[in-house]
């Protein structure tokens, strides 16, 4: 498979290496920042070698006129890009018009989204045992922009839908205590910790912990592949969760 990249940051260069690695060409890397000799070119309007599929890990600024060029060009995506999703009605409308195959996630970690899975099946079963409380703690490194985490965010609205008494999430208590309703996330920033969720079910006579830790960042990196490898050949837009579904449920919709 011809597999374009848009953004030659870490990750970006992860996924090339991958890529070569999966026995699949790379004859497209657009990054207009990057320096590397590996760089085909600085725009994503000036793409012309054919490919497959393009795998955009860019910036919000700019990846909405990347998804209306990958359109035009009937690219099919894998857009791990984030803080876009505000325009999601007008990429949809894209999608629609194009005919290409789209698929995005905040988090393209296959270990995560099977995480994921995990919890969503353990939030539905404790939602009839009301002795069990559930939280959220998540450890990252040191230099850690944000938290809690993005991804802790996304386990937190998973167990959100599935335990009824939850309602809301609760993060950085300056003190006291919590409502029965409320979730709590609490973070830990030291080292350099790649990224470790946990989630804890306590009851008064026992507790239950679920875990997910990084060892680095390859595991995003494979899901993009793979995500990449299953979007081609399909029309729509699509998220990771559709993905996981068609995997693990045996169902290929194309």
């Amino acid at each position: 498979m011809r597999i374009g990249i848009a953004g030659f940051g870490r990750m970006g260069k992860l996924i090339h290496q991958k890529a070569l690695d999966r026995g699949h060409e790379v004859p497209v890397i657009v990054d207009p920042g990057s320096k590397d000799q590996a760089v085909t070119s600085g725009q994503n309007a000036s793409i012309s070698a054919p490919v497959d599929v393009i795998i955009d890990f860019t910036h919000p600024e700019s990846v909405i006129k990347n998804i209306e060029r990958y359109g035009e060009l009937k690219i099919p995506a894998v857009i791990g890009t984030t803080g876009w999703y505000d325009q999601m009605g007008h990429v949809a409308e894209v999608v629609e018009k194009s005919g290409i195959g789209l698929i995005w996630s905040g988090n393209f970690s296959l270990g995560v989204n099977l995480f994921f899975r995990i919890v969503e099946n353990a939030a539905e079963m404790i939602n009839r045992f009301k002795q069990y409380d559930a939280a959220i703690h998540e450890w990252h490194h040191r230099n850690k922009a944000d938290s809690p985490s993005g991804t802790a965010e996304m386990i937190g609205e998973i167990i959100l839908r599935k335990l009824e008494r939850k309602n809301k999430i609760t993060s950085n208590l300056a003190g006291g205590k919590i409502g029965d309703d409320e979730l709590h996330i609490s973070s830990t920033r030291t080292g350099s910790i790649p990224g470790t969720h946990q989630v804890v079910i306590d009851s008064e006579i026992d507790t239950i912990t679920l875990e997910h830790r990084a060892r680095n960042r390859e595991g995003f990196a494979e899901g993009a592949l793979l995500a990449a490898e299953w979007i081609c050949g399909r029309q729509g837009l699509y998220n990771i969760n559709d993905m996981m579904q068609s995997i693990i449920g045996g169902v290929d919709d194309r």
